[in-house]
């Protein structure tokens, strides 16, 4: 395996993010994984962490601030709660999915035996080093217009569905305090192929069901039940 001075840079993730990098150390930098990194050390190998560090306060900034500065006006409990699902893993990993990034990224043999180059985890991490590499090259304007390529379709879907909301959490919440006990999700289908599963679960208190929905996602449908649940305990 060749290290990264040795290699040249990924000018196929380029074209996929529209940003070439003028110090071309900062996108290998932000695409070695620490597994590769220990696999072949040394002073002058560096590894992403310190700008995946960095990446999630620049990534944070640029989407706090494009909330902040829309026409709509939210609060502080619901910008945090938008920026906490925008730049929460499964989100980053599922840009960096489309991106490819998982096939650009320098992993060591352990992390490439079990499936490094998919991990959630990895992805995510991987991202926000890219993006602080970016930020590090042409400052915060470049960054801003990269960052929001990638989530202003995300953000705008969010903020007209209300998607960014923890209907579960809160369904918890309440059941507790009014009932004194906690709701049970049901999984009562699954149709489709893989790639087109669809799941259908139901809510349930105290062997009661509250209410039932389907999605793409188990996680998708159980929100989506649970939205509808908090509206029936509203009713009450």
């Amino acid at each position: 395996m060749t290290r990264p001075s040795e290699r040249s840079a990924p000018g196929e993730l380029e074209k996929k993010i529209g940003y070439t990098f003028r110090d071309r150390a900062l996108i290998l930098e932000a695409l070695t994984h620490k597994s590769f990194h220990h696999e072949h050390g040394g002073a002058d190998l560096a590894y992403n962490e310190r700008l995946e560090f960095l990446g999630d306060a620049v990534l944070g900034l640029i989407v706090v601030e494009y909330l902040f500065l829309l026409k709509q006006t939210f609060n502080e409990a619901e910008l945090a709660k938008m920026k906490s699902y925008l730049v929460c893993e499964v989100v980053l990993a599922e840009i960096a999915a489309e991106l490819s990034l998982g096939s650009h990224i320098l992993l060591g043999k352990g992390e490439e035996a079990t499936g490094g180059r998919k991990k959630k985890s990895i992805l995510s991490d991987t991202l926000e080093a890219v993006i602080g590499a970016v930020f590090l090259d042409s400052g915060f304007k470049t960054t801003r217009s990269l960052v929001l390529g990638f989530f202003r379709e995300r953000i705008d879907v969010v903020i007209r569905t209300g998607d960014f909301f923890d209907y579960k959490t809160t369904l918890q919440e309440k059941t507790q305090l009014l009932y004194g006990t906690l709701p049970e999700y049901r999984l009562i289908k699954q149709q489709g192929a893989d790639h087109k599963r669809v799941f259908t679960v139901s809510v349930c208190l105290n062997g009661e069901e509250l209410g039932t929905a389907s999605g793409r996602k188990k996680k998708e449908a159980e929100a989506s039940a649970a939205k509808i649940a908090l509206g029936k305990i509203a009713d009450q």
